[in-house]
């Protein structure tokens, strides 16, 4: 939907009637596929665009179920599957590969005879404080490869988590396609003493007037039902409305239980750890490789500090430190609760940076922490909506790329941005514009000031359970990952890898996580910020 397409009378907020009229039913069967009006199908894309769009999603195709019914007896049972470790008693030494195979079976004990499932893997060896994740291969017969690079001397033990059953993965991606009502929003409108509150979405179920609250700038959809007797021009604020029920049949609801089939461990039938020798000391360093968002993994824990494969990290264990790396700078936070930790963290670590209180509402923002003495100010900002945030006044509610289109950039302007959570219970195609708008201004900032650094924090996994897994699920934020790493491949911009940070720490996985891989996040983030000078 682009902003041409809007005559006057639409920008003044009068009454604006979808296209089609769609009738809306609440009582929907899950089986119909509703086709709704929506801004993610109206888009007008140029050729390079399209075929962009088309590769991206081409990318993160996941494989298909066999045809026919498939119960719940013959879906993935993590319990009846297994994996071997391929030659676990050969010479390993650091840097070498270590490849494990997967065995799925169903709850009747029979192999699997098809793929799709969702795996997430990690070696670690606890006293050491040592992790890192694995790359999973489908062979799509039931098999999987797991891919290690052995980093570390000493007992290196696999786990192997089953995340999803295939069966689970179908389920969640017809809810992504025709359920992006699931989780809805909604608005205040207000004038004097009277106020109303309708419901909002990326796209509306046509048949009553609507609100177009599309942005001009990013042409970035947005609609609220229109208040039936104010005007659109008089909303006041932005809020997550809930989260829609009854979306599973009783069968599919069997998919997503908690201690059956969601984050289960899948145990060896042999040996699950290998002994891995120092690698000769002639061998040189192997840090010197470029910067590939897609290269795994990017990098390992060792004592519980985070170590990149491409480049070096700086550990900022004093206050002094990082006050000495940000002195004179300006730091922008763009994004959702998990960078906003990072703004948390800054500003409880450092002394000298103090919070500014803009009377914003808590964990909303905007917020905003200033240190006088070193010229120190530190920025959050949330992105725009689609964001389930409770309360976020209209005048705060702004797009991250019209706010880099505001920023002069330097080698003092610092930026970080993520942007995932939020969009997963949409189509990817929201998402991809939404990068498409975001790279757009990154790169133009980076022509008129290269030397503003820029850092993109990755989505992260978490902790799921069955409510959380059909809005929320880490194959979700994979698949959108997936996506935004290949978007921004290729661009002067750095990479913290939220993601293998949190696939390979020991502790349980979280939405948001723990201090200590937070502090590890920073020190990633600042040795971007302030390389060692070597």
């Amino acid at each position: 939907f682009s902003p041409q397409h809007l005559d006057d009378d639409t920008l003044s907020g009068s009454n604006w009637i979808t296209e089609n009229n769609v009738q809306r039913s609440l009582s929907q069967t899950t089986k119909t596929t509703r086709k709704p009006y929506c801004g993610y199908t109206q888009q007008t894309l140029s050729k390079s665009e399209q075929a962009e769009q088309e590769s991206l999603l081409a990318a993160i195709q996941w494989p298909k179920l066999p045809d026919g019914k498939i119960t719940f007896a013959q879906s993935t049972d993590p319990t009846h599957s297994d994996f071997v470790i391929v030659k676990p008693s050969r010479f390993f030494k650091v840097g070498d590969q270590l490849e494990v195979l997967v065995r799925m079976k169903d709850f009747q004990g029979k192999p699997k005879q098809y793929g799709g499932d969702y795996l997430q893997a990690r070696i670690h060896s606890p006293g050491l404080k040592a992790g890192a994740a694995g790359r999973v291969e489908d062979c799509h017969n039931g098999l999987y490869k797991v891919f290690f690079t052995l980093l570390w001397p000493g007992e290196v033990k696999v786990s192997v988590s089953l995340v999803h059953p295939s069966e689970a993965i179908q389920v969640l991606q017809r809810l992504r396609e025709e359920r992006p009502d699931r989780v809805y929003f909604k608005s205040s409108f207000k004038s004097g003493r009277y106020s109303e509150t309708t419901e909002c979405n990326v796209c509306l179920p046509g048949g009553l007037p609507v609100c177009n609250f599309t942005d001009l700038y990013t042409g970035e959809p947005w609609f609220c039902y229109k208040p039936q007797k104010l005007s659109c021009a008089s909303r006041i604020s932005h809020a997550k409305g809930g989260y829609l029920k009854g979306l599973l049949t009783q069968e599919e609801s069997l998919f997503f239980q908690s201690d059956v089939n969601i984050k289960r461990p899948i145990l060896s039938s042999g040996p699950d750890s290998v002994i891995v020798k120092p690698k000769a000391f002639t061998d040189s360093s192997s840090i010197d490789r470029a910067e590939d968002p897609t290269a795994s993994p990017s990098g390992y824990y060792y004592e519980d500090r985070w170590r990149s494969r491409t480049h070096w990290i700086h550990n900022f264990n004093k206050s002094d430190d990082i006050t000495e790396c940000l002195q004179g700078k300006v730091i922008h936070l763009f994004g959702d609760s998990t960078i906003r930790q990072w703004f948390e963290y800054l500003t409880a670590f450092v002394p000298d940076l103090v919070e500014f209180n803009l009377g914003s509402p808590k964990n909303v923002g905007p917020f905003m922490s200033v240190d006088l003495k070193h010229n120190i100010l530190l920025k959050f900002r949330c992105h725009g909506p689609p964001i389930r945030f409770s309360t976020v006044f209209s005048s705060e509610l702004r797009y991250i790329a019209n706010e880099l289109n505001s920023i002069v950039g330097g080698r003092n302007t610092v930026i970080a941005i993520t942007i995932w959570s939020h969009f997963s219970t949409f189509p990817v195609e929201v998402y991809i514009r939404r990068l498409r708008n975001i790279r757009r201004a990154v790169i133009q900032l980076l022509d008129r000031s290269p030397k503003t650094s820029i850092v993109i924090r990755t989505a992260n996994v978490q902790e799921l359970g069955p409510e959380v897994s059909l809005f929320n699920s880490d194959w979700y934020s994979f698949q959108l990952d997936s996506v935004m790493r290949k978007m921004f491949s290729g661009i002067d911009v750095h990479f913290v890898d939220a993601w293998e940070m949190s696939v390979a720490h020991y502790l349980p996985h979280n939405l948001h996580p723990n201090e200590i891989i937070v502090r590890n996040q920073i020190d990633a983030f600042l040795s971007y910020v302030c390389p060692l000078q070597t």
